[in-house]
């Protein structure tokens, strides 16, 4: 097994930075890392903010719903899902956008979000850096639209913390793998008992790191997906221009 494999196999999120900068260069390396990462039809319909002032991380810590490590960590990237861009594009060439009014549209700007994030993610960690993905900047999206200036046809689909780790956290386990690969079909008749397998090991886990209040993961998934957790996604999403019509 190669570096790159070994290191992708330990991913832990990391919720304790050094008060430490990171260097002007491997900061470029990485975001360069999903600069250079494949999109749709070559479209590039993904954007990144980066935000290095400590009072604009405290912004957006608590726009996230209270994150500390987000202010500690010394640098936040925003990950957005960029058509004015290609907007501009479709000006030059005379053309219409219609694109951004379609599910298809905020599907590929996500799909394509999300690689540029695992890309960042990669890169950071084989700098020696520790990182955690934000998904909370959608907890009030029109906040983070607001401070990070961000145009219409756009949207603040999720956010990074990265620094020099402090305390490490431990590898968490995951559901058994053969909930997550499916060879050919998908294999749907051993799920529950897989379940009832890893809430079993992950109950073990935090008893292991004394982590009393630790849920196991039926019953913490129930408690955020039995609502609607982030409601302003949507209507901010409209906002912006997009539409889910199509």
């Amino acid at each position: 097994m190669n570096d790159t494999l070994k290191l992708m196999h330990q991913h832990r999120s990391i919720r304790s930075f050094q008060d430490q900068t990171i260097s002007a260069a491997t900061l470029d390396a990485i975001l360069d890392a999903a600069y250079k990462g494949p999109t749709s039809i070559n479209g590039q319909q993904v954007s990144l903010v980066v935000t290095q002032d400590a009072a604009r991380r405290a912004q957006i810590a608590e726009i996230a719903g209270g994150q500390p490590w987000i202010a500690q960590a010394p640098v936040f990237l925003t990950v957005v899902i960029d058509f004015y861009k290609t907007e501009q594009a479709l000006a030059k060439a005379g053309k219409t956008q219609l694109i951004h009014e379609s599910v298809e549209g905020f599907a590929v700007g996500a799909v394509d979000a999300g690689i540029a994030l695992g890309n960042l993610m990669t890169a950071a960690r084989s700098a020696g850096l520790g990182v955690v993905p934000i998904g909370g900047i959608r907890r009030h999206p029109q906040a983070i639209i607001d401070l990070l200036q961000l145009p219409a046809k756009t949207f603040p689909i999720a956010g990074l913390a990265l620094g020099h780790i402090q305390h490490d956290s431990p590898l968490k386990p995951r559901l058994p793998r053969a909930s997550f690969v499916h060879h050919e079909q998908y294999q749907s008749a051993d799920l529950r008992q897989h379940i009832d397998a890893y809430d079993e090991t992950l109950a073990q886990f935090w008893q292991s790191i004394g982590r009393d209040d630790g849920k196991i993961w039926s019953e913490n998934t129930a408690q955020v997906y039995q609502s609607i957790y982030f409601p302003e996604v949507a209507p901010t999403a409209m906002a912006q221009g997009f539409k889910f019509s199509a």
